[in-house]
C-alpha cells in the first residue's frame, strides 16, 4: 500500500489514501473516471476547480421611511437605498429614482451603526470613526453643514466629528442627535421653535439644546415642525408647532424651548415617535399614549378628535407595545409577541389591511405564514416591516419606487421584497451604484420647489390660499406651512 497526495484548487494538503499500488484514477471535473491499471507505485493527483464558499444571507438590522424614499442597514456594514431620489436623498451621486434596493457604496467602508430618514434627506452615524454622514435636500440647513446645499452623496458633518451619538432623529426638514452623555444637538429649519434653541431661526449647524444642560436625555423624535424627548428617568417633553396639541401640553401654543409634560408623571416613558402632527410614546408598562392630530383617525382612540394631553389607546391596553411609528397621517404599534397593528389614513393603504378605508381604531395586519414582525417603520404614505424570519415587506404608496419591488404600483397589503429577504423566490439581489464625489447640485427657483400643504391637496395641483381653506379649516392661513412638491 502507498501513501497519496491530494492537490485540491490552488491550495495542498497531504492525507494518506489506501489504493492498490497498481491502480491509478484520472478524471477530469464533470467527465466519466478512467481507470487504468498499471505494474508500479503510483501518486494519485486530483485537480479540482475551487468552487466560491456561499455567502450567508444579509440580515435587515435597520430601516428608516422617508417621505418617498426607504433605507436599510444590512449585516456586512451594506447601506442601500431606493425609491425617490430626486434631492439626493438616496445618496447615489445623482437624482434619480430608485425602484429596487440599491447598495449605498460611498458608505462601504464607514461602518455604519445606524440610520434615518427625514422627508427628503438621511442621516448614518458611524460608531467606529464617530461621525454623522447627512445627504439629500440641503434647504434651511438640515444637512448641518453650514449651508443650504443639496448633497447627493453622505457628507459627514464637521460640526460632530469626534462627537460619540447614541441616536439620531429626523423630522421634515431638522434633526436631532442624542451624545452618550445625554445631551441633544439640533439643527435645521426652526420656524416654530422645534430645535428647542429659544428663537425661531434656522440653524445651519448643529447647536446644543440648553434646557436638557443637566437633564440627560434617553431617546428624541421629530415630526413636521415639532420635537419630543423622553428623559432617561421616563420624562417626557414637547416643544415646537404645537397647533394641534402634538406637545402634549395641554393647549395649542408653539414652544421655543423643550418643556415637560406633565400629564403623565404617574407613568415613566421608555419609547416615542412622531408623526407629521401627531406623537406617539410608550410606558415602561408597554401602554401606548397618543395625542396631536387626529383628522383622519391617526390616533386611535376610536374618533376623529384631536387630543391636547397624551391619552391612553384602551384598544391596546391588554398588549405590551414595544415598538412605534408615527406616519404622515398613519400610527404603527408592534407588540411584545410579534403583532403589527396599524391605523389612521389609509389612502394608499399605508394602513396594510387590505383596503383604502381611513381606520380610527387599531386593526392587526397579517402577514404569510403569520410571520411576527420585529421591526417597523412608517414613511409619509408607505410601511415598512422586518419580520422574524429576516424576511422585509412593504406597502403603501409606490409612486417613486419606495417599496422596492421595482415598479411604481401602490399596495395595501404587505408585499415581501425580494432583494432583501431570506425567502424571496429569486434570491437576495441588492442593486449597486457607483458614485463619485459631487457637489450639492442647483435648486429651482422657490415657487418651483415648494406647496403650499397644510394637509392633503389635490394631486398635480399646488394649493392656492382658497383651496388651503377647503382642505382644512382648522389652519390660519398664516401658520400654513411650505413642503416639497
Amino acid at each position: 500500500m502507498v501513501g497519496a497526495h491530494c492537490h485540491v484548487g490552488p491550495t495542498s494538503h497531504s492525507l494518506p489514501l489506501f489504493l492498490p499500488s497498481s491502480l491509478v484514477i484520472s478524471f477530469p471535473l464533470g467527465s466519466p473516471a478512467q481507470v487504468k491499471y498499471y505494474s508500479t507505485p503510483v501518486t494519485l493527483t486530483m485537480e479540482l476547480e475551487p468552487t466560491a464558499a456561499t455567502s450567508p444571507p444579509s440580515r435587515v438590522l435597520l430601516i428608516s421611511a422617508g417621505a418617498s424614499h426607504t433605507v436599510a442597514l444590512l449585516s456586512g456594514n451594506v447601506v442601500c437605498s431606493w425609491g425617490r431620489g430626486e434631492d439626493g436623498q438616496l445618496g447615489h451621486g445623482d437624482t434619480d429614482d430608485k425602484l429596487l434596493p440599491t447598495k449605498l457604496s460611498a458608505l462601504d467602508a464607514q461602518q455604519i451603526h445606524s440610520i434615518a430618514c427625514g422627508a427628503d434627506h438621511t442621516l448614518a452615524y458611524s460608531h467606529s470613526r464617530n461621525e454623522l454622514y447627512s445627504w439629500g435636500w440641503g434647504d434651511f440647513g438640515r444637512l448641518g453643514h453650514g449651508n443650504s446645499s443639496d448633497l447627493l452623496i453622505p457628507q459627514p458633518i464637521i460640526a460632530l466629528q469626534g462627537l460619540k451619538i447614541k441616536q439620531i432623529a429626523c423630522g421634515d426638514s431638522h434633526c436631532l442627535a442624542v451624545t452618550i452623555e445625554g445631551e441633544v444637538q439640533s439643527w435645521g429649519r426652526n420656524q416654530n421653535g422645534q430645535l428647542g434653541l429659544d428663537t425661531t431661526e434656522d440653524s445651519l449647524v448643529p447647536q446644543k439644546i440648553q434646557t436638557f444642560q443637566g437633564v440627560p436625555i434617553k431617546m428624541v423624535a421629530a415630526g413636521a415642525e415639532h420635537s419630543v424627548a423622553i428623559t432617561e428617568n421616563g420624562e417626557l417633553y414637547g416643544w415646537g408647532w404645537g397647533r394641534y396639541g402634538n406637545l402634549g401640553l395641554g393647549d395649542r401654543n408653539d414652544r421655543w424651548i423643550p418643556e415637560k409634560v406633565s400629564s403623565v408623571d404617574c407613568d415613566k416613558m421608555v419609547m416615542v415617535a412622531c408623526g407629521w402632527r401627531h406623537t406617539i410614546s410608550v410606558s415602561s408598562s408597554g401602554g401606548l399614549y397618543t395625542y396631536g392630530w387626529s383628522k383622519y383617525g391617526q390616533l386611535g382612540h376610536g374618533d376623529f378628535e384631536d387630543s391636547l394631553v397624551p391619552h391612553k389607546l384602551q384598544a391596546l391596553s391588554d398588549k405590551l407595545i414595544c415598538q412605534v411609528s408615527g406616519g404622515w397621517r398613519h400610527s404603527m404599534a408592534l407588540t411584545s409577541t410579534g403583532l403589527l397593528y396599524g391605523w389612521g389614513w389609509n389612502k394608499f393603504g399605508q394602513v396594510g389591511v387590505g383596503d383604502n378605508v381611513d381606520l380610527c381604531s387599531p386593526v392587526q395586519v397579517k402577514f404569510p405564514q403569520d410571520q411576527k414582525v420585529v421591526q417597523i417603520s412608517c414613511g409619509w404614505r408607505h410601511t415598512i416591516a422586518v419580520t422574524e424570519k429576516d424576511n422585509v415587506y412593504s406597502w403603501g404608496r409606490g409612486t417613486n419606487g419606495q417599496l422596492g419591488h421595482g415598479d411604481t404600483i401602490d399596495r395595501n397589503s404587505p408585499k415581501i421584497i425580494e432583494a432583501l429577504s431570506v425567502d424571496g423566490s429569486s434570491g437576495q439581489h441588492i442593486e449597486t451604484s457607483n458614485t463619485e464625489l459631487l457637489s450639492g447640485k442647483s435648486g429651482a427657483s422657490l415657487s418651483e420647489r415648494y406647496a403650499v400643504v397644510p394637509d392633503e391637496a389635490v394631486s398635480g395641483q399646488t394649493a392656492s390660499s382658497s383651496s388651503v381653506d377647503r382642505l382644512d379649516i382648522s389652519v390660519p392661513e398664516s401658520d400654513v406651512k411650505r413642503i416639497r412638491v
